[in-house]
């Protein structure tokens, strides 16, 4: 007996997936079958994903080019991806920042960086899902998996803003799997731990890399591919009992009692 996961038919929309985690995770889903809405502030880079896709030749693809910023262009996004998919099956909420204001000494952390750094990670990822859930409640299921971070299980100096907006995600997605389970949606949240995207490997050393992934008890560190493998896995029937949960793919870093920062952002 071989278990296959498939999306074949699955209408599926991934937020910030014009680059890194996001886009990996566009093209696990239409590896898998699904249809994906590529949804991205920078019109190129989404149509980049999309291309990507379609010469993969599993699933389909369309751009969707998002201000995430504003809330109206926020709702937009959803009724726009779920009107050319004919619904939504599956949302994943990959948009959020660190960024220069959300990487301070918390002497340094005024309102104004507070605002932003919550606005850009907690806030958004919030109001995506409102949008999501009411057009998986008139379709009567759905999952939704937000993008975490490994940030979120130890303190780490100059990333109290950055944690917290991740921790309240954490929060956010247990609530909402209470409040939405049964409308017959469950709701995720993933965690990576240090992920060699475009830009953790564009400020990170050889040497330092290989200290991180020393200091996990696993030994190494994340392909942001794998982030995508674990949204399609937990998006199947065969994780159809599991909601309300922080999954880790951190390789144990949650764990390891001395860890080097990554220079520039304390992660």
């Amino acid at each position: 007996m071989s278990v296959t996961i498939d999306h074949s038919g699955a209408r599926v929309l991934v937020t910030g997936s014009g680059a890194g985690i996001g886009r990996e995770v566009a093209r696990w889903f239409a590896r898998a079958g699904a249809t994906v809405a590529v949804a991205d502030a920078r019109s190129d880079m989404a149509d980049e994903t999309v291309a990507l896709i379609d010469q993969e030749g599993d699933g389909g693809a369309f751009a969707v080019v998002v201000d995430a910023r504003d809330d109206q262009e926020l709702e937009r996004m959803v009724e726009e991806s779920a009107g050319k998919l004919g619904g939504l099956d599956v949302a994943v909420n990959n948009i959020g920042m660190l960024g220069p204001r959300g990487t301070a000494p918390l002497l340094d952390m005024d309102g104004e960086r507070w605002r932003d750094v919550l606005d850009q990670n907690l806030v958004l990822t919030a109001l995506c899902m409102r949008a999501e859930a009411r057009v998986m409640v008139d379709g009567g299921a759905g999952v939704i998996i937000n993008v975490s971070s490994g940030e979120t299980t130890r303190p780490s100096p100059f990333l109290a803003g950055y944690g917290a907006a991740k921790a309240g995600i954490n929060h956010l997605t247990g609530t909402a799997a209470v409040e939405w389970g049964p409308s017959g949606i469950r709701v995720l949240a993933i965690a990576p731990g240090t992920t060699l995207t475009e830009t953790v490997s564009a400020v990170l050393s050889e040497e330092q890399g290989a200290a991180i992934a020393a200091s996990n008890p696993l030994r190494r560190l994340g392909d942001h591919d794998e982030l995508g493998r674990l949204a399609v896995f937990l998006a199947s029937d065969l994780a159809r009992n599991i909601t309300g949960q922080l999954i880790l793919a951190d390789a144990g870093a949650h764990l390891a009692r001395d860890r080097p920062a990554i220079p520039g952002t304390g992660e």
